[in-house]
């Protein structure tokens, strides 16, 4: 599903117009930018937490040229950390599939 398609989904299910689902479906997505560009965590009970994490510098391996080593260098990434509502909702809708 892209963006799109998930406003056009939040207007169905908001009962608003798909102009209106679409500010707030970007309002929501900048909020939760912002915070995380401030180190800030973002969580919604049973959905998930959104976090920052510091990775720390290591070697990597040219997939090019694997005998050659490159220096990766530290940085801070976005992570999301599922909740066990999610968690267990894909589960019921994944049985049976592979």
């Amino acid at each position: 599903m892209n963006k799109t398609e998930f406003v056009a989904k939040v207007a169905a299910k908001g009962d608003m117009s798909g102009a209106e689902a679409g500010r707030a479906v970007a309002a929501v997505l900048d909020v939760i930018q912002e915070a995380l560009k401030n180190g800030e965590d973002v969580a919604f009970a049973g959905f998930g937490k959104f976090s920052v994490s510091a990775r720390a510098a290591r070697t990597g391996v040219n997939p090019q040229d694997p005998s050659k080593k490159v220096e990766i260098p530290a940085r801070t990434v976005p992570r999301f950390t599922p909740g066990a509502v999610l968690k267990e909702a894909v589960a019921a809708g994944n049985k049976g599939k592979k």
